[in-house]
């Protein structure tokens, strides 16, 4: 690996994580010596890379260092290209036309010789989703997940009985046949995840849920959610 090439990769390494490295960890990763690992952090730091930590104890990089968002490897642009071709698939129309403008993007500004990744990628997504029909409105759903909204919904459970929850949505996870809406249930007072397609309506309300979204997500990923059983 060259060392322009070794220097970016430790940014993006830092970058990924919130919790000190050690030169030992990041070595690893980028199978080079911890003595290089050093001098490159030195290097990047006399560049004026915020990076904070010291040998033996770890390195952190600071929040609200940017770089050219382009600068990407042939396996990230792979990756994106996989990803922007599940989510033209499997999403509700909206994230798939933005999943296929993505590619479009990313092939008009990548370099000549790394075009071949984009269009003619060595993965590839299955490119519909066959799973149980829903009527659920997801570009609502998504936009009351990013304002904080509650949602009334009228639900069928697997035995058939209807409940009507006032629900904090968080996020919308896709399984292999199902969408689950995760969500903080003010009748259950916990979390639950429900099936998108055992919802019989939807009702978006302009009410903001107490919580900060940022610590209701907290919490809810300590629950490992999507694990938990559905609402029954």
């Amino acid at each position: 690996m060259r060392r322009a090439d070794r220097l970016f990769q430790i940014i993006q390494v830092l970058r990924r994580t919130r919790k000190p490295l050690t030169a030992d960890a990041i070595a690893a990763e980028l199978e080079t010596s911890k003595r290089t690992i050093y001098r490159d952090i030195a290097t990047l730091m006399a560049q004026r890379v915020p990076i904070r930590g010291e040998a033996g104890m770890g390195y952190i990089l600071e929040r609200g260092f940017d770089m050219p968002p382009l600068m990407l490897t042939p396996d990230e642009i792979e990756a994106a290209v996989l990803g922007a071709q599940w989510v033209m698939g499997h999403a509700d129309p909206a994230l798939a036309k933005a999943a296929q403008d993505l590619i479009a993007k990313i092939a008009d500004t990548v370099p000549e010789r790394l075009r071949p990744f984009v269009l003619e990628p060595a993965s590839r997504a299955r490119p519909d989703f066959h799973g149980a029909a829903d009527s659920m409105d997801m570009v609502q759903m998504r936009a009351h997940i990013h304002a904080g909204k509650k949602v009334r919904l009228l639900y069928r459970d697997e035995a058939g009985r209807n409940s009507e929850r006032i629900v904090w949505p968080i996020a919308v996870g896709y399984l292999e046949a199902v969408r689950l809406l995760a969500a903080w249930c003010e009748l259950r007072k916990d979390f639950r995840s429900f099936r998108t397609d055992r919802a019989i309506e939807a009702h978006f309300l302009d009410e903001k849920y107490p919580e900060r979204r940022e610590t209701l997500r907290s919490k809810w990923r300590k629950t490992l959610s999507w694990e938990r059983p559905q609402d029954t």
